[in-house]
């Protein structure tokens, strides 16, 4: 087969690669084919029937996201056979959906809602029997509304991409629903709460649950000192919900919009994790010197971690006990600033800006709050915050930049690289090499761990010793390199997994983008970009060349992994039934 073919698509010639399908080859052509279940890379199934296409010489109209391309075919995508086809399929899947556009979540937002504008329906032939479908809300994190629901399956295929696989179609025909084994609630199955269903939906089926309202009522209360804390990631989406390019960094308008909403202070999420790094690095360096509990493998990242405690409780030990930056930086303000301030931890009410849904699960852990209450009071998902600054009617792309709250306004470029895939990797070899060499790792090209391929690997010479590491993004990536390490295929001492794909920049709570954008845009690079450009400009770029953690240690902690940063740091994990 050549590497390329010819065809004509509208009797436009267009020359694409032998591997396309139809609905690629139209897109190279700058025509625009509707979809509804296709996601590129991840659900390529021809379900929904909204991307029917004419092929010369074939009976029956094609679905474009599953037909192949040949020499010399000939497409054409806007008959009225096609069109007709098309405003019929999509009349059948609104018959049976809940049509409260106004009051979803994802009014104006919502690719069925946008093709049922570009199609030019404005009334319905069809109507179905819509029995109300409970809602499950049971979670701390997600909730699920089979009312909003089209059968698309974007979010099996996604629960399947992560190999977590906790929801399926159930029952036939007109009784088709989506959901997990036997009707239990996602709250009783092994569900991680990543949110990659979310950010795969294209209605408003699945959403994160809601949280804002506790962050108004804390706002309003005059007893509570509010502290917002904001994630690197979400600087790097956050712009995107105000018409912002994709990969722009938005830090210093975020801040000044966050103030305006209320907040008493708002600080940098960076600065727990430099503090992550000197804990993290510190216990790395213990357990290789001594050869104890290897790999160690890190644990900021709430959903892989409770995916370890349902699937591989055998490498529980290997989990760095260093809890994460926003369990780290909510320990600090429940204590050390607290007690700075004089005021009561209760009184300190802290509310964490997160990429996340699995966030909000981790911040309702028992195994993470130091003062007897919780450490972290709410942690809100980057739409959520978008949301509460549209609601105040805040003009964000106008908003003069303002710079983060002291003491916590200092941190690193290796902070803010958490975001991204390989990013806590690398922060952490930049200052584990200089505690163990006392000079600036020099043998390791950070590109080896940089970038959003599954699984990346290196080896690095460090005081002699050579130290292999991985770095894995995504379930199923994290499975294999597990796998070869159970079966001794692999010797690693160090690995960062992330359970999303292409890390938190690509986070269940961050801005949802369309099935088309993705087709042009690759959305976790463009995220990650917009970090390294932030690390490339800081003016410190090793964690513990940070002030603010040198002040921590010396009036608070003493030492990383001292008995007072064990107490408060650092925390547990325990083994989970697996459905």
């Amino acid at each position: 087969m050549s590497e390329f073919v010819n065809i004509k698509i509208n009797n436009k010639e267009v020359q694409v690669p032998s591997d396309y399908t139809v609905l690629e080859a139209a897109r190279k052509a700058n025509i625009d084919i509707p979809t509804l279940c296709y996601l590129k890379d991840l659900n390529e199934i021809g379900a929904c029937r909204m991307c029917l296409v004419e092929v010369k010489g074939v009976r029956n109209l094609q679905a474009s996201c599953v037909y192949p391309v040949s020499e010399g075919m000939e497409v054409i995508t806007n008959s009225p056979k096609v069109m007709e086809a098309r405003r019929g399929n999509l009349e059948l899947i609104l018959s049976n959906h809940e049509k409260k556009c106004l009051t979803c979540i994802r009014n104006q937002n919502c690719e069925l809602q946008k093709l049922s504008e570009e199609l030019g329906i404005t009334e319905l032939r069809f109507e179905g029997e819509n029995p109300v479908l409970p809602i499950d809300n049971t979670s701390t994190s997600l909730v699920r509304d089979n009312n909003k629901c089209i059968l698309c399956r974007r979010c099996i295929a996604a629960c399947r991409n992560q190999t977590v696989d906790v929801i399926t179609a159930k029952e036939r025909g007109f009784n088709t629903n989506i959901g997990a084994a036997f009707d239990k609630p996602i709250s009783d199955v092994d569900c991680i709460f990543c949110g990659q269903c979310i950010v795969s939906c294209p209605t408003g089926a699945l959403t994160e649950r809601d949280d804002t309202k506790k962050v108004w009522n804390a706002i309003k209360d005059p007893e509570k000192h509010v502290v917002f804390q904001t994630a690197p990631a979400v600087r790097a989406a956050l712009g995107e919900e105000f018409g912002i390019e994709i990969g722009t960094p938005v830090t210093g308008k975020m801040v000044s919009a966050i103030r305006i909403l209320g907040a008493d202070r708002v600080f940098d999420t960076d600065t727990g994790a430099d503090l992550t790094i000197m804990e993290e690095g510190t216990e790395f360096i213990e357990r290789f010197t001594k050869g104890e509990n290897l790999p160690l493998i890190t644990s900021c990242s709430p959903g892989w971690v409770k995916f370890c405690e349902h699937n591989y409780p055998e490498f529980l030990d290997n989990l760095s006990t260093a809890k994460s930056p926003m369990e780290m930086f909510g320990a600090v303000l429940k204590n050390f600033y607290a007690k700075k301030m004089g005021l009561k931890p209760e009184d300190v009410y802290v509310v964490a800006v997160m990429p996340c849904t699995s966030k909000k699960f981790e911040a309702a852990r028992e195994e993470m709050n130091t003062t007897g209450g919780k450490d972290i009071d709410v942690s809100i998902t980057t739409r959520e915050l978008a949301r509460m600054i549209k609601s105040c009617g805040i003009d964000f792309k106008n908003l003069e930049e303002e710079a983060f709250d002291q003491p916590f306004g200092e941190a690193t470029g290796a902070g803010v690289i958490f975001g991204a895939t390989g990013g806590v990797m690398e922060a952490a070899l930049r200052t584990v090499s200089e505690v163990l060499e006392n000079k600036p790792l020099e043998k390791l090209d950070f590109e080896a761990v940089r970038g959003v391929e599954g699984v990346k690997e290196a080896a690095l010479t460090i005081a002699g010793k050579e130290v292999k590491v991985a770095v894995a993004h995504g379930l199923k990536n994290a499975r294999k390199v597990l796998e070869s390490v159970k079966s001794g295929k692999a010797h690693y001492d160090f690995i960062e997994i992330m359970a999303c794909p292409g890390g938190c920049v690509n986070g269940g709570g961050q801005p949802i983008r369309s099935a088309k954008f993705h087709m042009d845009h690759d959305v976790r690079a463009l995220r990650a970009k917009a970090l390294y450009q932030e690390d490339a400009n800081a003016s410190m770029r090793k964690s513990h060349e940070n002030p603010v953690i040198t002040m921590l240690y010396d009036e608070y902690f003493e030492k990383p992994c001292s008995h007072k940063s064990h107490e408060l740091l650092h925390t547990h994990y325990h083994k989970r039934e697996k459905i």
